[in-house]
């Protein structure tokens, strides 16, 4: 990986009430990606958020 580039490889993932699903925000860390899932899932709507990890070919693993 070339040093200019950043790698951002936590999702923080959205589900809303029709079970549509959408990408929030991409991290470095999986701490900053769970604090962010944390703050909107305090607001108290009845979306899901958690946090995944993008795996080596790109696709997103839940953990």
């Amino acid at each position: 990986m070339n040093d200019s580039v950043v790698s951002l490889p936590w999702l923080v993932i959205r589900q809303d009430d029709n079970g549509n699903r959408y990408r929030v925000g991409r991290y470095a860390t999986r701490a900053e990606a769970q604090k962010i899932a944390d703050s909107l899932d305090a607001r108290g709507h009845k979306q899901l958020y958690w946090v995944e990890r993008i795996g080596q070919h790109g696709e997103a693993a839940r953990n």
